[in-house]
């Protein structure tokens, strides 16, 4: 049984929300995360994943996000995992995109990286059996969302496990990594240079090869977006969709940029388009 220690806990919107640190197995490190439980806990609760990017934490999204309200509203709970392993042991790199604050939702294949960088593992297993647990009456349903390198977890996530979730969004996604200077730095650090090895984790070919088709995706995108096109390119991503014949609704929101302002104009929209799912 994986101890849990309480470091927060505050009451937002009629909810609850609290920080907790374990030492996680799958990391070899000590983690928080944060949970949002909504207020009415004798109803049936579905799950949102919320992964986030670059440089961020648990915290960005818990505090920044505006989702708590909307949250409430709909009894759903969030999840928002740290975005790496972290500590003293922990291999960092100089760069803000790599290393601590740069997991990447994958498993590291490479030294000294897959000793702890076994992120795409600690989010859909073991951390999923612990956040399971802390919910009252869970309905078993899950979403994902993301934002930037969290947008390209959640497509990888919820493309990888299309029985799983019932509904995938991100803000601003770097969806076609293996084609962006973001996810090319990446994955040859932690997966190597055979781009074959990448392939598995790249939505566009994840999409590509899907034989059960996929989860409906909500994408938002800003036209003032400090990254798009360079790192954000999406044109393969929607056309492998549309040649997949999947749902995606892509929205380019004129003059909204990378930020959190950006997340907390849109959040309740993506958390309704959730629900829809998660209650269908």
């Amino acid at each position: 049984m994986t101890q849990l220690k309480i470091i927060e806990e505050k009451k937002v919107h009629g909810g609850i929300q609290r920080r907790y640190q374990h030492l996680s197995q799958v990391l070899g490190c000590e983690m928080v995360f944060t949970l949002f439980l909504h207020e009415n806990s004798e109803k049936e609760t579905s799950l949102i994943w919320f992964l986030s990017g670059l440089t961020c934490d648990d915290q960005n999204f818990a505090t920044k996000g505006g989702f708590q309200r909307q949250a409430n509203q709909l009894n759903l709970a969030v999840v928002i995992p740290d975005t790496s392993p972290r500590g003293k042991d922990i291999p960092d790199a100089d760069q803000f995109d790599l290393g601590q604050g740069a997991g990447f939702y994958l498993n590291a294949t490479q030294e000294p990286w897959s000793q702890n960088f076994q992120m795409y593992d600690y989010i859909t297993e073991e951390l999923s059996d612990i956040v399971k647990e802390l919910i009252p009456n869970f309905s078993g349903n899950e979403s994902i969302i993301g934002h930037s390198m969290g947008g390209y977890g959640a497509l990888q996530i919820g493309l990888k496990n299309p029985n799983r979730f019932k509904s995938i969004s991100a803000f601003a996604p770097i969806s076609n990594p293996t084609e962006v200077p973001w996810g090319k730095k990446a994955f040859s650090t932690y997966l190597g240079d055979n781009h074959e090895d990448w392939k598995e984790w790249d939505p566009v070919h994840l999409v590509s090869e899907s034989e059960t088709g996929h989860a409906p995706i909500l994408i938002t995108q800003g036209s003032a977006d400090e990254f798009y096109p360079e790192q954000l390119l999406e044109d393969k991503f929607k056309k492998a969709v549309e040649q997949s014949n999947h749902a995606l609704n892509y929205q380019f929101e004129k003059d909204y940029d990378h930020s959190y302002y950006t997340i907390q104009t849109f959040i309740d929209q993506h958390l309704a388009f959730h629900a829809d799912h998660l209650d269908g």
